[in-house]
């Protein structure tokens, strides 16, 4: 077994797993401005937990891809170019989003911010179904030649799969939203969050739990069955703290059931990076498809002496934004005039 594509296969499911634990609860929160809300400041209360640390969790996002552009040339290649309509659909869907959360309070007006509003909640759910079916389709197959290109038309990517991989992680989205939310608001956004966190939580997390066993019954092994294991144990304890008012050990218990869930899913592929439907001998592996053992020694070197940096600014980024958000802290809306508008009048006057 070759020691760095190995090791670069694992940093980029953790980088994965990072993603989906950080960007998880915010692309739920998103959703949850239409799904849960009632009114204007329980919206405000909600975009407020995630302003300070949205953006910086899209850094996963890109470290991931980039990773594996740089680590495994062949696999990105091939999974970029047989799901360009749906990647495509992500990249608007988080462009979309991240204007909405720019203009959303600049007009005090209700048909404006209802409009922004569901920018953020359709870009959230679609950003989160259109990486779910990616990293699903990576773990499962797609119809790919001796080339590594993809057979069919541009919608052969389309299947059950897909389909599985998106609404796990769109469920796993709403429910780490949820979580975040009993964590992080106080009042009464907080006590209904946990109410639709109990209740929802057995329901939302079967998908990904259905991914998993899928996954396992293709390549799964003993460690893997496992680790599919120690998930399950972790929805039920997350599932007891929330019941229990223990919102901090219930966050931390379904991220214990992520992080088990994408090793199963991970480790049950590996060495397989993107399986072919078509032959198993035109599988991309760990091995096959990596670049040379010089650009991987680089990429280490260079990740020993990023990555902590990424995790330190992360870390006091979520300290210093550790309190929690009520309605009490959210003031009035107010409408302004833009800072051009109003020189112009200063100069006029």
């Amino acid at each position: 077994m070759e020691l760095l594509p190995t090791i670069w296969f694992i940093a980029i499911a953790l980088l994965w797993t990072g993603y989906l634990f950080l960007e998880g609860f915010d692309l739920g929160v998103g959703m949850l401005m239409k799904l849960f809300a009632r009114n204007n400041t329980d919206r405000r209360v909600l975009l407020n937990t995630i302003g300070p640390v949205w953006d910086g969790n899209e850094v996963w996002l890109l470290t991931a891809a980039g990773a594996t552009f740089a680590a495994f040339p062949l696999w990105y290649a091939s999974l970029f170019s047989a799901l360009y309509l749906p990647l495509l659909l992500v990249l608007v869907a988080l462009i979309f989003r991240a204007v909405a959360f720019e203009y959303r309070g600049k007009v005090d007006t209700e048909r404006w911010r209802a409009r922004w509003d569901l920018a953020i909640a359709a870009g959230s759910f679609l950003a989160a179904f259109g990486v779910g079916a990616t990293l699903a389709l990576t773990t499962t197959g797609l119809p790919l030649n001796a080339n590594g290109d993809r057979e069919g038309g541009p919608f052969a990517w389309f299947s059950g799969y897909a389909l599985l991989g998106g609404f796990a992680v769109v469920g796993f989205a709403i429910v780490h939203g949820l979580a975040f939310l009993a964590l992080k608001t106080d009042g009464d956004v907080r006590h209904r969050a946990r109410r639709w966190f109990v209740r929802l939580l057995p329901v939302l997390l079967l998908p990904m739990a259905a991914w998993a066993v899928s996954v396992q019954l293709l390549s799964g092994e003993p460690w893997t069955w496992g680790a599919v294991l120690v998930a399950v144990v972790a929805a039920v304890m997350t599932w007891r703290f929330a019941r229990r008012g223990s919102e901090g050990k219930a966050f931390l218990a379904l991220g214990v059931f992520l992080v088990a869930g994408t090793a199963s899913i991970f480790g049950a592929a590996f060495p397989v990076v993107l399986p072919s439907t078509i032959s198993p001998d035109f599988s991309l592996t760990v091995f096959n498809a990596s670049s040379s053992d010089y650009t991987l020694g680089l990429m280490s070197i260079v990740a020993a002496v990023g990555l902590p940096l990424v995790l330190a600014y992360q870390a006091w980024t979520y300290w210093v934004f550790r309190r929690r958000v009520s309605a009490n802290h959210i003031p009035e809306a107010h409408s302004f005039l833009p800072a051009i508008a109003a020189k112009s009048l200063s100069t006029k006057d």
